[in-house]
C-alpha cells in the first residue's frame, strides 16, 4: 500500500444532526456534504449517542448511535466518548477515521453541573508511518471561567500522557470566541493552531448562517500544516449551528 503523506482531518460541531433551529433533521444532509469533503479523519462535537425522544418523535432520526451511523455511511472508523447523559439519552464527541482507529480514553473535563464535557482520546494509524497519531477531540465550555479549569486539565492530560514527540492533534468546539485558547494553551503546549499558521489569524464559524465568532480549532504538535479552510455557503449553512473547519496535515 502508498504510503500515507498527507491528509485531512475535519472538526465539525453536528448539533445532534438538527438544523441550527432544531426544528429539522439533518442528518442525511450532513452526511451527504461530509462524503464530499472527503476528509481522512473527523473529530465530530454534539454527536447523539441516543435520544428516544428524537426517534419517536422524527421518522428519519436513526435509531442507532449517531457515530455508527455516519460510520457506515462514510466507511470509517469510528469510536464515541459520552459526555453528557440524560433522561431520554447522551450525547457526546467522536472520531471516525479512514485509517485504522484505536480508542484510548475518554478524559472527562467536566467543571460544573450544567455542562458535562470531554476529551475523546483516539489513535490513528496512517498507511506507512512509523508512528500513529494521537487524536483529541474537544468540547469546552462557554464560560471563559470554566475554559480555564478545562485549558489545565488538557494540558495536564497531554503532559502526563502523550510523549513529547507523538504526532498530536487537539480538535473541536473550544467556544472560545475570546481567542484566548491559543496563549492558554496551546503555547503551554508548543502546539501549533492550523489557521494561525496558514492565514495569521482565526476564522469565524459561528453561527453558521452568518458567521463572527471564532469558536472551533485545530491545534497540532509534531505535525505540518500545509492548509487550513473553513467550509462556508451551502450546504453547510443550513446543516448545523456551526461550520466545520479542515486542516491538510502532513509528518514533518
Amino acid at each position: 500500500m502508498k504510503t500515507t503523506t498527507s491528509f485531512v482531518l475535519t472538526s465539525y460541531n453536528i448539533h445532534k444532526g438538527m438544523s441550527p433551529l432544531n426544528r429539522q433533521v439533518k442528518m442525511q444532509g450532513i452526511a451527504k456534504a461530509l462524503e464530499a469533503a472527503g476528509a481522512d479523519i473527523l473529530c465530530l462535537q454534539e454527536v447523539q449517542g441516543q435520544n428516544l425522544k428524537r426517534n419517536l418523535q422524527y421518522n428519519e432520526y436513526p435509531d442507532q448511535s449517531q457515530h455508527e451511523w455516519f460510520g457506515e455511511y462514510l466507511q470509517l472508523q469510528n469510536s464515541y466518548g459520552k459526555n453528557s447523559e440524560y433522561e431520554n439519552g447522551h450525547h457526546g464527541n467522536a472520531v471516525l477515521s479512514r485509517f485504522p482507529l484505536d480508542p484510548k480514553h475518554n478524559v472527562n473535563i467536566t467543571v460544573n453541573k450544567l455542562e458535562q464535557r470531554g476529551v475523546l482520546h483516539c489513535e490513528v494509524q496512517p498507511i506507512g508511518w512509523e508512528r500513529p497519531i494521537v487524536v483529541l477531540c474537544a468540547h469546552l465550555n462557554l464560560f471563559e471561567r470554566d475554559r480555564i479549569k478545562q485549558y489545565e486539565a488538557i494540558t495536564n492530560y497531554i503532559c502526563h500522557e502523550i510523549s513529547d514527540d507523538q504526532p498530536l492533534i487537539l480538535a473541536g468546539d473550544f467556544n472560545d470566541w475570546k481567542k484566548m485558547s491559543c496563549d492558554k494553551l496551546a503555547h503551554d503546549l508548543g502546539m501549533t493552531e492550523a489557521f494561525k499558521h496558514c492565514h495569521g489569524k482565526l476564522m469565524p464559524t459561528f453561527p453558521a448562517k452568518l458567521p463572527v465568532l471564532s469558536l472551533d480549532r485545530i491545534y497540532v504538535r509534531n505535525l505540518k500544516v500545509k492548509d487550513a479552510w473553513v467550509h462556508t455557503g451551502k450546504p453547510w449553512s443550513t446543516l448545523s449551528d456551526h461550520l466545520p473547519i479542515s486542516a491538510e496535515l502532513a509528518l514533518l
